[in-house]
């Protein structure tokens, strides 16, 4: 998958967070939707992770193929900040 693959990728999963949250303005999601707007996320995360990962072996001079989609555990917890004992 090329860069412009992961962007294709990402912009329809945005279209489909849209069309899911516009679909039920004021009455809230149904228990399905939500567990689809969970799933949309760690899909983006993902997605966007691993287009990072392209970028930044492209940047040092490595092969952007070399990267690799990190499974949704591993991305969803870049977003906790753990503290420092050192």
């Amino acid at each position: 998958m090329n860069d412009q693959d992961v962007l294709n990728r990402i912009d329809e999963l945005v279209q489909e967070e849209e069309r899911l949250l516009h679909a039920h303005e004021g009455d809230g999601l149904s228990s399905e939707d939500h567990a689809r707007m969970e799933e949309l996320k760690v899909q983006l995360d993902k997605a966007w992770d691993y287009l990072r990962q392209r970028r930044a072996l492209r940047q040092y001079g490595e092969d952007p193929d070399e990267a690799s989609m990190r499974d949704g555990g591993t991305v969803e917890d870049y977003g906790d900040v753990k503290d420092y004992e050192g």
